[in-house]
């Protein structure tokens, strides 16, 4: 059996228990799947809206924007396929999280960075050309308070990249298991593997071999130790104690990071590995954080 494979069941397993152990009346949310066309990037970008159930019956109402990037090896519709959506619906009806919007696109390999060699312009498809379209064709409440990011692996260090080099944009932000590495994994001359399993994940994005000045600039951890803007804006993430590509590494450097800056965040290391049994137990805090930060349940006392 394939690891995805796994993945799903495992994924599946924890949301049809979930599911099982509060019933609920459902309400009738609906998920659109489109393409468009990037101008940017030069070819069709796909991409899912989660649209809460109140979207099609409330015509005036606008609504926050959480953005969710999927992890290496998934897509666009990672959450409908692994069972997200049912959660997000099962924690609506229970009252743990209000009514937002959650925009998916397909990021591929591409880290949501640009390319060093500058083929691959992801950063700028995502600020120049996704984000206006959410606003433009959906009904959100198009200010940085009401828009945030979410991400696991891979798209955890999208998610906190962008807020970190965008704080105007984005009010919030979380990440489950963020690729988030304190230095570039070895790679040998050969182009082969030579750090582990962390070095195969980089492929191409930060050059070939990969360019360790441009992998720290780039790096989340160097933006949380420089960038300025920080201090206003909402940072949540975790990882598993058994990460098997290390990442729990990089989070407490991260937490470390923020710390000595005097910059305010949730930080957590559960038990736990690098999968989506993982992130199906720890989805709903992060969910409920976004929540809070939109000002759609009390905040916690």
């Amino acid at each position: 059996m394939s690891k995805a494979r796994r993945f799903i069941l495992h994924f599946s397993s924890v949301v049809l228990f979930a599911l099982a152990v509060v019933p609920v009346a459902r309400a009738a949310g609906r998920i659109e799947c489109r393409a468009m066309a990037s101008q940017i990037l030069a070819r069709p970008v796909r991409y899912c809206v989660l649209l809460p159930p109140s979207y099609d019956t409330e015509k005036a109402r606008r609504y926050p924007v959480l953005y969710y990037l999927h992890g290496l090896g998934d897509n666009e519709q990672s959450l409908v396929n692994f069972g997200g959506w049912n959660l997000v619906e099962n924690l609506r009806e229970q009252g743990r999280i209000g009514e937002f919007l959650i925009a998916a696109p397909d990021g591929g390999r591409s880290f949501y960075v640009n390319s060093q060699d500058g083929r691959e312009r992801y950063e700028d498809f995502f600020i120049r050309e996704f984000l206006p379209l959410i606003d433009r064709n959906y009904r959100t409440r198009a200010t940085r308070a009401a828009r945030g990011l979410t991400g696991f692996s891979m798209g955890g260090y999208g998610a906190l990249r962008f807020a970190f080099v965008y704080p105007q944009l984005f009010g919030s932000v979380s990440a489950h298991s963020a690729a988030v590495m304190a230095q570039m994994p070895r790679v040998s001359l050969s182009g082969s593997p030579g750090g582990g399993r962390t070095a195969g994940l980089l492929g191409g994005v930060f050059g070939s071999p990969p360019d360790a000045t441009y992998f720290d600039r780039m790096n989340p951890l160097t933006l949380a130790r420089q960038a300025s803007g920080l201090v206003s804006l909402k940072i949540y993430f975790d990882c598993g104690s058994d990460d098997h590509y290390g990442f729990d590494a990089g989070a407490r450097k991260l937490d470390e990071a923020l710390k000595a800056r005097g910059i305010a965040h949730e930080f957590h290391i559960y038990p736990g590995g690098h999968d989506f049994t993982y992130i199906a137990q720890h989805m709903p805090a992060s969910l409920e954080f976004h929540s809070r930060a939109f000002g759609l349940i009390p905040a916690r006392r």
